[in-house]
Parts: C-alpha cells; sequence; structure tokens
C-alpha cells in the first residue's frame, strides 16, 4: 500500500479558507487543527470565547455545512478519493489509530487526516464502545459482517481459552466466508480483529479473552501459567521462577513462585516441587487422594495397575506409592487380591444371614 500523495496540511488550508476567522480557529481547536494536534473540548472553547458550549457545537456545524457547500470542497475531491483507496485497501474496515499511524506518526498531521476523513461523504465513522476500538470504514455491510463475526468468535475462547494466531485466524477466515465468497488475506484478517476490544493476545503472542488471566497477566502465577503452559509438560518452580525472569523480564523469586502456584487451582502439585496444569488431566491432591479417585471411578485394580496409573498422575517414587496403598485405613484387598477403597471392599466383604443379620466373609452362616 502506497502512502498517501496529498499534503494533508496544505489541503486544511485550502478547505477551511471560506470561514470566518473566528470559525476557522474555532473548527482548528475542536479537530486539533493546530502544531501540537491537541483537541479542545466545547466547554474549553467556549470558555475562551466568552460563550456556551452549545454555542460553540452550532458554529461547527454550521461550519461544516459551510465547508462542504464551498467550491474548494468540491476541487478537493481527489483528496477523498485518494483516501478512499487507501481505506479500501485496508479492507473496507480500519481502527482509527491504525490508519492515522500508517498515514504519519505526527500527531499535528494525523488530526488533519482525521479531519479530511471527518469531511468525506465516502467515510463512516464508528464511535469507540464496549467491544469496539474506533474504526472507519467505506461499506457499511463489510462493517457489520466483520463485528458480528468477531462476536462468534467470543463463545469459541470462553472459559479462559487461549488459541495460536494461526489457528484463531483461520477460524475467523472460515467464519467470514458462510456469507462472503470473496477471500480474507490474513493481514485483513488481522487487521479487523483488532477492531475488538474484547480479544487480544497475551507476552506469549496467543490470543483470548482480555478479562482472562491468561491474556491482561498481572501477578506471578499468571506468568507461570503461561511459561508452564508454553513448556508442554511439569516444571520446578525453581524453574518457573528463572523462566519468568528470562522471558518476561521480571523478577520473581523461586520460593514466593511455589506459594503462588500451591495456592492456584490452575496448578497441581504432582512431585517434589513439580508443578502441572490441572486442565492437562492432573487431579489434586496428595498420592492418597489421587489412588482413590482411581479405584472409585474404575474399580479395584491390581498392584501393578495402580503404580501404572499413579505414575501419569505424580512423579513420586514406586515405594512413596505402596506406603499409602498399604495404609487399611483407606484401601484394602479384595478376595481376588485386587486393591478397592476401604469401604467399598468392606461392604462387599459382608454377608447376610437367615435371620438378616451381616457377618463378614468368612464365617459360617449358620453358626
Amino acid at each position: 500500500m502506497a502512502k498517501i500523495t496529498f499534503k494533508p496540511k496544505q489541503t486544511i488550508k485550502i478547505l477551511l479558507s471560506p470561514l470566518s476567522s473566528r470559525s476557522r480557529d474555532i473548527i482548528s481547536r475542536r479537530y486539533g487543527l493546530n502544531k501540537d494536534g491537541q483537541k479542545m473540548t466545547l466547554e474549553a472553547v467556549g470558555n475562551r470565547y466568552g460563550i456556551t458550549r452549545e454555542r460553540v457545537r452550532q458554529i461547527e456545524n454550521n461550519s461544516l455545512y459551510h465547508i462542504k457547500k464551498s467550491d474548494e470542497f468540491k476541487n478537493t475531491s481527489p483528496v477523498f478519493d485518494e483516501l478512499k483507496g487507501l481505506v479500501d485497501s485496508f479492507g473496507f474496515v480500519v481502527p482509527e489509530e491504525e490508519i492515522l499511524n500508517y498515514v504519519s506518526k505526527t500527531p499535528s498531521v494525523q488530526s488533519h487526516v482525521q479531519f479530511v476523513l471527518h469531511l468525506g461523504n465516502h467515510f463512516i465513522f464508528r464511535k469507540e464502545g464496549a467491544e469496539f476500538k474506533q474504526s472507519w470504514s467505506t461499506s457499511s455491510e463489510v462493517d457489520k459482517h466483520v463485528r458480528d463475526v468477531i462476536r462468534k468468535l467470543y463463545k469459541i475462547l470462553e472459559d479462559n481459552r487461549l488459541m495460536q494466531e494461526e489457528e484463531l485466524i483461520e477460524q475467523f477466515i472460515s467464519k467470514l466466508r458462510l456469507q462472503n465468497k470473496k477471500s480474507v488475506d490474513y493481514p485483513t484478517a488481522l487487521r479487523w480483529l483488532s477492531l475488538s476490544k474484547k480479544i487480544d493476545k497475551n507476552p506469549l503472542g496467543e490470543w483470548g479473552l482480555c478479562d482472562s488471566p491468561n491474556v491482561r497477566t498481572k501477578s506471578i502465577r499468571d506468568y507461570a501459567y503461561l511459561i508452564i503452559r508454553s513448556n508442554g509438560s511439569p516444571m520446578h518452580f525453581s524453574e518457573v521462577a528463572n523462566a519468568i525472569e528470562k522471558t518476561f523480564n521480571r523478577p520473581a523469586h523461586a520460593a514466593t513462585c511455589h506459594n503462588e502456584l500451591i495456592k492456584d487451582p490452575r496448578f497441581v502439585l504432582v512431585g517434589r516441587g513439580l508443578y502441572a496444569l490441572v486442565e492437562w488431566g492432573y487431579n489434586r491432591g496428595v498420592v492418597r487422594d489421587v489412588i482413590r479417585e482411581i479405584l472409585r471411578n474404575n474399580g479395584p485394580h491390581s498392584r501393578d495397575e495402580i503404580l501404572k496409573k499413579v505414575r501419569k498422575e505424580r512423579y513420586v517414587k514406586d515405594n512413596t506409592i505402596l506406603v499409602n496403598l498399604h495404609n487399611s485405613k483407606y484401601f484394602r484387598r479384595t478376595p481376588e487380591g485386587l486393591y478397592g477403597v476401604a469401604e467399598n471392599v468392606s461392604k462387599k466383604s459382608k454377608k447376610v444371614n437367615k435371620d438378616g443379620k451381616t457377618v463378614k466373609k468368612g464365617k459360617r452362616m449358620d453358626s
């Protein structure tokens, strides 16, 4: 995309020429058409001239009307056409900040270009709201369609989900194509996505909802989550602390990191100082809790089966697992030689005699 060829300040000087000196000054102050590009409020301009805010508004509206009816405005049509071509090349919809930064990094020049956009009949202005940033478009149909599809992405990203940029853009483009058969390129899709105030990317470039702690990282535990997630396997808390400092240039003491991780429900301690993510399928609790969960969900198991399944949940020695397994308060062997939860094994080992009384297995029913 080529830079603009017209000179914004010179163009605005021509467009303002039909106005009186006071009207020119009020428009210049309201739209930041000065050296620093700073805009003044209706009240500030009114105080300067000793008039009400409403009177300033009337002068502003009348001035814009006279500009659009002037010969100077008609003669400037090539400028508006060129700027329209630029917006079209951005995909017909573009955040205001992006197009102004593309044209110039100088605030005063940006203010002049913004005023051209406000004057031009080609351009549709959308104020910033709760969902979307301030933007300009040359097609109300494309603008509406883009916003509708972005809203559909919110559901995909619910529950603190994170997505790689390529995956999110692919999802976005596929949904755009449902109603619009024209192909959308990657830069345009990314530019449209940047319209949203509810979707953003975290320091590692992964996208999610802005209110998720996985995107707006604020604490050590948020940074730790990103580090362990990107690693893909359990990490020692000291490794996590070092990785936070190297990756995010943020101080992270190992002891502090350990204290934060142990309190956060997103993490589970799976070994001596080793932390994994609950979302990977790890159960919270000590080794005994893991064994109980396995046996309650799947029924009695042999010793070797229990060792194998617990090893997937915890990075501990076999002897640690066996010590817990042999605690008769929690676990007992079934008549078949398998291990089960104590209360379940106890119930199964009882029988009822002919008088309706229960007796432990092994005792005579007729005694």
